[in-house]
């Protein structure tokens, strides 16, 4: 199974992964983790923030994710991932893949702002240090429409959150 947990910049993706991970271990089940960020950062430098570089990213995240897949191991994408088209395009390829959003209000979001990035994507525009391409902010995130699995990271705390993405990956098991 591949699981796609989409979500704007700071709504919990990793964490929520990460968590989910080490509960699937303990319970006997292997899992993987693909961080788009991670990935980003080791394997794919040369890809840029535009609409096909993002689009090729997360294809080759899919890739990636359906050899761990193959094998039995549940494989977390955890990546902002913010068009339908390529979620569409996974989820045709590779069969066994659920859609999780990880939604989180803006103002939420601005006020986490973990990396900066809310408050780079909102300076005034002309400041040499403006972000311009934010997903969410200045750049569109199609929200999944009918996601398998809907969870609130802005209502939701980290343990409720494992808990129902946990309660779902053990039943589609």
């Amino acid at each position: 199974m591949i699981v796609l947990i989409c979500g704007l910049s700071g709504a919990g993706k990793t964490t929520l992964a990460q968590k989910v991970k080490e509960k699937l271990e303990t319970h006997g089940k292997s899992a993987e983790i693909i961080d788009g960020d991670e990935y980003r950062k080791m394997l794919f430098k040369e890809l840029s923030y535009s609409l096909q570089d993002r689009m090729e990213n997360i294809r080759r995240l899919g890739f990636i994710a359906s050899k761990f897949s193959r094998h039995g191991i549940i494989t977390i994408i955890s990546a902002i991932n913010p068009y339908h088209e390529i979620r569409e395009e996974l989820s045709l390829k590779y069969g066994n893949v659920k859609t999780v959003s990880i939604d989180c209000s803006v103002e939420i979001l601005i006020k986490r702002d973990t990396k900066g990035l809310y408050a780079r994507a909102l300076l005034p525009d002309g400041d040499p240090q403006k972000l311009h391409n934010l997903t969410g902010i200045n750049d569109r995130f199609d929200i999944p429409q009918h996601p398998d699995l809907y969870i609130n990271s802005g209502t939701q705390t980290i343990t409720e959150s494992t808990d129902i993405l946990f309660d779902f990956l053990i039943g589609q098991c």
